[in-house]
């Protein structure tokens, strides 16, 4: 039998994930063994007995056989919460395509161990305080007096109200404690990562009355509990359906169970609202995670989160491996958003690793949207998933009424703003009875590019192949790359003629934002956007002030059209619905649907009926009207039957495979020896197709040069095994030299093209 090896990581502490070692694997063991299991080991000089986890087994090695330690046996109390999660790294590896250390730095996000914050307290030493009481008084001790008084109506105080409030010098708190008066102690404390407004609401939920079929969704759930079985369910309600509230009640169900639950939101921006929502329901025993925080903040809740201090963990995408060791359910709110794919090797896809982790964990997965990825609802259509559907919204509310402006025939009456006749008038009756309205444009900045009307050039970033877009600043415009962040002066002539006639083109924030203020200068107006949330709690400022009735209208690209709840909103506005048309994508249609529908949706929450205008110039287009419609099945249909013709995913699979290199005919050499290995090795794949090589809408990016191949079949193991073939092929010696400088990142099913 054939010797085999296992890379080990010893005792899994987050600064070793950087460094494995490599053990023998006796043959009585070799069927026990695998990805994630904890064995124990000698390690070191003294060979101590630890424990470590495999990160991977390979039959061979490239250490000297004789100096290599040998596996003593398998932990035999079951895998513990970090070796489930590096059981999971090692499916990304496999099923995205990555190192198996880049894997585990994404299921471990804490990369190293943080300081824990002291707090220091002030107690009395002492019982009978009357005759020290009296010798500072006689000393005209004034500060220590102050002390000591103050700690004999409280006994105990922190350190900061000493020095603080009470203005004790530290020297003087010094000298008390060496006079036996006082004593100071320390104690660790977590971080707050919630402001004191939202801890306010904890267990202030109002009774909900649900309705029959939250009622009814509930209660299969927990039969599903009750039973232990384990399922994924594609929960599809309209928006204002009441999706948030069957979600808490089934996290209930789950806690019941002494289990945990994590949370998954689409935005940072959409935090601040859900965070408030279940902490009436769950108090501090539910926490955020995400990027905003600092790394002692996201350090201190994923400790709280191992040692079960909380039960529900809220957050973005990197929230999913939260080290819960009784995890029951995973919900993914909004399931369609794009924001779940991850935007860095390994691309792993949020909605399949949770259910994979819930696989591993022996838990459930929900999730929800009011427009269910095509992926998902024809894996609910087939039974792979169970569909729950909510088509009413709550309260007997109606959804808002919606009227499509042709844009075009704008044009032809002479109107040249981005605010049509009809959204104008819209806009002043609703200002006059102080109603709230919101305005999306998928467009941040003031225009979207800069031109000379002379030659016809447009201003590029010099180190991407994009144009740049115009930002207002309070010292004149300047331009700026959305992807490598150069900014420059706005020129007062062409760079390439030498023109001055050129300007600004495109609608973005910005712009509409000073369209707005022309044209209702009464109005008050908040911009949300990347450029206005770039800054800590920027968004929960923002969303909080807009709540309160601070202003009137609130103007922002999609994070301000993704699960927002304002009562008082009876008005939006969707000011190019076209936008994300002319993509170039394949999922462009879809995701023009579920902006439109989850804009639309923002409008009549509360008791007032509301009202959704989309300006468009393509008013005949399915998307469009089936998001004006709110009819998800419609937009199905037509939008299943173009993938299945075009061989696009869900019908198909596709791999795409990026190359990137500072150096383009190198890169053009790779990618052509890599379309004929594939070829050659796969020749009698049937209806392999190989596409490319070619280049991506954006050919260079931060001064390096790109290049893609799109292999599409149905069959998603086959492209697994042309990703394994490519990379076992980069690993060769003569490859790697030949292409050394490339870079290669694989993208499965990619939620944006190339």
């Amino acid at each position: 039998m054939q010797e085999l090896y296992a890379d080990v990581i010893i005792d899994i502490s987050h600064e070793a994930i950087d460094r494995a070692f490599q053990y023998v694997i006796p043959e009585k063991l070799v069927s026990q063994i695998r990805t994630g299991c904890q064995v124990n080991i000698p390690f070191g000089r003294g060979n101590t007995m630890r424990t470590g986890y495999v990160i991977g087994i390979s039959d061979r090695t490239e250490y000297d056989r004789t100096k290599m330690k040998t596996i003593d046996s398998v932990c035999t109390e079951g895998i513990a919460a970090p070796g489930r999660l590096v059981a999971l790294a090692g499916w990304i590896k496999e099923n995205y395509g990555s190192t198996m250390i880049n894997a585990l730095q994404t299921v471990m996000p804490v990369k190293k161990t943080v300081r824990s914050v002291v707090v220091r307290y002030v107690a009395l030493a002492v019982d009978e305080t009357d005759e020290i009481e009296y010798k500072y008084m006689k000393r005209n001790a004034r500060a220590k007096l102050r002390l000591l008084r103050t700690l004999k109506g409280e006994n105990i105080i922190p350190m900061s109200k000493v020095t603080g409030e009470l203005g004790v010098s530290s020297a003087t708190v010094k000298a008390m404690q060496e006079e036996g008066v006082i004593t100071v102690t320390e104690d660790s404390c977590y971080r707050k990562v919630t402001s004191d407004a939202v801890r306010k609401e904890a267990f202030m939920a109002p009774d909900i009355e649900l309705n029959d079929i939250q009622m009814s969704i509930i209660n299969e759930f927990q039969d599903d509990v009750d039973k232990d079985v384990h399922r994924t369910y594609l929960l599809h309600g309209v928006t204002g359906s009441g999706k948030t509230e069957v979600y808490v009640q089934c996290i209930r169900r789950v806690i019941e169970q002494g289990k945990q639950a994590i949370v998954l939101i689409p935005e940072i921006a959409l935090t601040y609202q859900t965070i408030k929502y279940f902490t009436r329901y769950f108090g501090e025993r539910v926490t955020v995670v995400n990027s905003r925080l600092s790394s002692g903040e996201r350090y201190d809740q994923f400790e709280r989160a191992k040692k079960g201090d909380v039960d529900v963990v809220i957050g973005p995408r990197s929230a999913l491996f939260t080290p819960f060791e009784r995890l029951g359910l995973i919900i993914i709110d909004e399931e369609h958003e794009s924001s779940y794919k991850s935007d860095n090797p390994p691309k792993y896809h949020a909605r399949e690793t949770a259910i994979e982790r819930a696989r591993l964990e022996g838990a459930s997965v929900i999730l929800g949207s009011a427009t269910p990825s095509v992926e998902s609802y024809k894996k609910a259509m087939s039974g792979e998933f169970r569909l729950w559907t909510m088509d009413e919204r709550v309260s007997d509310r109606k959804m808002a009424d919606t009227s499509i402006v042709d844009l075009r025939e704008e044009l032809r009456r002479g109107n040249r703003s981005i605010i049509s006749d009809e959204l104008a008038e819209d806009i002043t009756d609703r200002l006059s009875r102080h109603e709230q309205i919101m305005l999306f444009i998928n467009k941040r900045g003031f225009n979207s590019f800069v031109s000379c009307r002379n030659c016809g050039e447009v201003v590029k970033c010099p180190h991407c192949d994009v144009s740049m877009t115009k930002h207002m600043a309070s010292n004149g415009g300047k331009l700026v790359c959305h992807y490598c962040g150069y900014t420059v002066e706005e020129p007062s002539k062409c760079p390439s003629c030498g023109s001055r006639l050129i300007g600004g083109y495109g609608v973005g924030t910005e712009k509409v934002e000073q369209e707005i203020n022309r044209m209702f200068p009464v109005a008050r107006t908040l911009r949300m956007d990347k450029d206005t949330t770039s800054k800590k709690n920027s968004h929960e400022q923002i969303l909080e002030s807009f709540g309160r009735g601070d202003a009137d209208i609130l103007i922002g690209t999609q994070m301000i059209v993704k699960g927002h709840d304002f009562a008082n909103v009876t008005l939006v506005g969707i000011l190019l619905a076209d936008l994300t048309l002319f993509d170039g994508d394949y999922r462009a249609g879809e995701r023009t649907f579920d902006l439109l529908t989850q804009a639309a949706g923002r409008a009549g929450r509360g008791d007032v009926p509301g009202k959704v205008v989309i300006q468009t110039y393509k008013p005949d287009n399915y998307a469009i009207v089936a998001a004006a419609n709110q009819d998800y099945r419609s937009f199905y249909e037509t939008e299943s039957a173009y993938r299945s013709f075009m061989r696009y995913p869900p019908e198909w699979n596709m791999l795409v495979i990026m190359a990137v290199g500072e150096n383009e005919e190198q890169l053009a050499n790779t990618m052509d020896r890599m379309y004929s290995h594939i070829r050659g090795n796969h020749r009698n794949v049937r209806h392999l197709a190989v596409i490319g090589p070619a280049e991506p809408a954006l050919a260079k990016v931060k001064d390096l040069y790109r290049k893609v191949l799109y292999i599409k079949h149905r069959d998603y193991q086959v492209l697994v095994d042309v990703k394994n073939c490519v990379e076992e092929w980069l690993r060769d010696d003569e490859t790697r030299e030949i292409n050394s400088g490339i870079n290669v990142f694989f993208d499965f099913n990619p939620m944006n093209m190339y």
